[in-house]
């Protein structure tokens, strides 16, 4: 693999990322939008622990999601509609570097994100706790979901159609996500179905790990590694790299 070109392309994706200010809208100010929000709301109490306990996990979450399903999906899934992906991975870049190139530009993103969101979080009063060195290593396990998610859709539809796609697939997620709002909350069929999502899993493994006792709930972290294997594979195999 060319290692000057996979660092020349993720300059540019950076740079490409920084400019779409849609992008930034879903994956910086949502995010800080719903923390302030939701923690400022009297009626946002959860059964245990503070507003603030029950939403930074899920934001964290929300901001993996946002970066690896929706702003990587709908990038890619126009890339490949103007042609752009099959006439890099012509070039001595080649396929295997675009994909570092645009891993990498991802795992920066949420850096920033992550630095972001818990600076955001200690400023409203949150207190960080140990659980969150293992935190880090369940939002990656969701990068590689969430990507693999936004991949699939990116390399099988039409542009527009993954742009609809991806935004609505993200309104779905935040809603039954257990992000901004309880899981419990949600009527017991629905709850059901939500537990069995990539977003649930990740927004509830992280709020595990990140509570006192530290302990991850073991049907949500299955849930998590079935979607972070099958979601990449199933991308793999039916990725198109033009229209």
């Amino acid at each position: 693999m060319n290692t000057r070109a996979v660092a020349a392309q993720t300059r540019l994706e950076l740079s490409m990322t920084v400019r779409r200010g849609e992008s930034l809208l879903v994956t910086l100010v949502v995010p800080i939008g719903i923390l302030i929000f939701f923690s400022k709301v009297d009626a946002m109490q959860p059964r245990r622990g503070s507003a603030l306990d029950f939403l930074v996990p899920g934001v964290l979450s929300l901001a993996v999601m946002s970066s690896a399903m929706v702003s990587l999906g709908i990038a890619t899934g126009f890339e490949r509609r103007y042609g752009v992906l099959k006439r890099l991975g012509s070039t001595p870049l080649g396929r295997s570097g675009l994909l570092t190139a645009k891993t990498l530009n991802v795992l920066a993103l949420e850096v920033f994100q992550f630095l972001l969101i818990v600076v955001a979080s200690i400023a409203l009063g949150w207190k960080p706790t140990i659980g969150l060195v293992a935190a880090i290593g369940l939002l990656f396990v969701g990068t590689i979901a969430f990507a693999g998610i936004g991949m699939f859709m990116a390399g099988t539809l039409r542009a527009e159609a993954n742009l609809a796609a991806a935004n609505g697939l993200f309104l779905v997620f935040l809603f039954l996500g257990g992000m901004a709002y309880p899981l419990e909350r949600l009527p017991t069929a629905l709850e059901s179905i939500a537990r069995l999502l990539p977003a649930a899993a990740l927004s509830e493994c992280v709020r595990g790990v990140l509570e006192p006792a530290g302990s991850i709930p073991t049907r949500e972290l299955v849930v998590l590694l079935v979607w972070a294997v099958g979601a990449p594979l199933l991308a793999a195999k039916k990725f198109r790299w033009e229209e």
